[in-house]
């Protein structure tokens, strides 16, 4: 499975037309191939010898860079289609359609110079490009555009088409066949988090789940004074500013839980995570789960409260397209008579990084006064810093057999907001609209949210090439 960390890997396809200048494709394929090089980007694209010109034209062409993919499907995350002239629309469809791989594709064409229109020079990729994207669309073969209808393959802008594409390539790859924790089973008064998960497996995303029992029983044979729990204690006091008022044991017993969690995740090679955050890990075990989870969530394998388990792909989504640790909020107050300010809040689990400050790390204060504070330590507290932001969920509509999602951007802001736990004060452009999508059409409270603008690589995943039903907010 493709982490966020991993190099995305790029098969490779130059097209070029007999009556063109196949020097171009020469050219063109070697500053390509720079460029991925510059930006850690793999590549998979036969020898230049193995054809002219390293291009591909004929049928014999397309058959050799097929077999080529085939024998690297495991590694190949997407096809870029180069037209470095007006390219063949049916050597490219037919390497495509024969190498089957179904993964994404980007067209790119290069730029024709003014002064450069002569029969040796010309490239007619502008018109080259229609005609490929014809056949890719005749055969079912969903692809994504560049920012530019053309452009010079050194260019600055297809250098961010690139960086894009890869973390498409990358968030829908990760999505197809990720590995999710359910840990313990989901409070029985958060109907809201209930979901299909044979919707999910119909699209590659198991759901392994246990019972908090065996997390527990795996945290209470820890030793305090072992290596790994010693370096773990270390670990999480240095995290957080934890208050003089919380007991060593208190911390000890977050340790252990952390350490028997992570253990878990590790040997079911799970890369997100949804937890029974209460109340039966306070009541039985005597600590909460956030901490743990928003440290797993800084070491990239998000983990959702409540069991939300499609609120933790959500989160893998996010962490997949931006390559940043995400949080997960509740969509919980107004912000006075803002139309388009809300505030958004968990007890809460947030990453450090996804704070942009250091939390404090104390007991839960809801749950506290009902369970005991001394039962509650693990609480991540602190005020979201300030900065662009983008949010995204997805949900299982049981009644239609489907997966429907939302996404778009807004922004932390410096509001001030006087209550305990995470707190997140966001500014959502079309805020009111979105609240009426949600409620008109069942989705939860709860939402994901990471650092940065990644909408578009977002809304081109889902919507594209995984085909779940998305809505783009504003």
């Amino acid at each position: 499975m493709k982490t966020a960390e991993e190099k995305t890997c790029l098969g490779v396809v130059v097209g070029t037309r007999g009556f063109f200048n196949p020097e171009l494709c020469v050219s063109d394929r070697k500053e390509l191939l720079e460029s991925l090089e510059a930006l850690s980007i793999d590549y998979v694209i036969a020898p230049v010898e193995a054809t002219p010109r390293g291009a591909v034209e004929t049928i014999e062409h397309a058959r050799i860079y097929a077999r080529l993919f085939r024998e690297n499907v495991e590694r190949i995350d997407g096809i870029l289609v180069l037209l470095p002239n007006f390219g063949d629309e049916l050597g490219v469809v037919q390497t495509l359609d024969l190498a089957k791989l179904n993964v994404p594709v980007m067209v790119q064409a290069s730029n024709d110079e003014v002064d450069k229109v002569d029969v040796f020079s010309r490239r007619d990729a502008f018109c080259g490009k229609i005609s490929v994207c014809n056949n890719l669309y005749q055969y079912g073969i969903p692809f994504t555009d560049t920012t530019f209808h053309t452009c010079k393959v050194n260019s600055p802008e297809f250098v961010d088409d690139l960086k894009r594409f890869s973390a498409i390539c990358r968030t829908v790859k990760g999505l197809s066949c990720a590995r999710i924790g359910a840990i313990g089973a989901r409070p029985a008064a958060f109907q809201t988090v209930r979901y299909s998960e044979k919707i999910l497996q119909s699209y590659g995303i198991t759901v392994i789940p246990v019972d908090l029992s065996e997390i527990f029983a795996a945290a209470e044979k820890y030793d305090d004074n072992a290596v790994k729990v010693r370096e773990k204690y270390a670990e999480i006091t240095a995290y957080g500013t934890i208050p003089s008022r919380i007991a060593e044991q208190q911390v000890l017993r977050q340790t252990k839980f952390s350490i028997a969690v992570n253990e878990w995740m590790e040997s079911n090679e799970c890369v997100a995570s949804a937890i029974q955050c209460w109340s039966s890990i306070q009541e039985n075990y005597g600590c909460a789960s956030c901490l743990t989870m928003s440290m797993m969530g800084e070491n990239g394998m998000p983990s959702a409260c409540e069991v939300d388990v499609t609120g933790a792909v959500s989160m893998y989504a996010l962490l997949l397209a931006s390559g940043n640790p995400p949080g997960f909020l509740d969509w919980n107050n107004n912000y006075g008579e803002e139309e388009n300010k809300c505030v958004n809040t968990h007890c809460s689990n947030f990453p450090k990084s996804f704070m942009g400050v250091t939390p404090e790390i104390a007991d839960l204060d809801i749950l506290g006064e009902s369970l005991g504070r001394e039962n509650c330590f693990g609480a991540v507290k602190g005020k979201v810093a300030s900065g662009p932001m983008t949010y995204f969920r997805i949900s299982t509509d049981d009644r239609k057999g489907r997966i429907r999602t939302y996404v778009g951007e807004g922004d932390f802001t410096d509001d001030p907001f006087d209550m305990d736990g995470g707190i997140a004060v966001c500014r959502v452009p079309e805020l009111r609209r979105l609240l009426a999508y949600i409620c008109q059409n069942g989705f939860e409270h709860h939402v994901a949210m990471v650092r940065g603008q990644v909408a578009d690589i977002i809304e081109e995943s889902i919507g594209k090439y995984l085909g779940w039903d998305i809505l783009r907010n504003p």
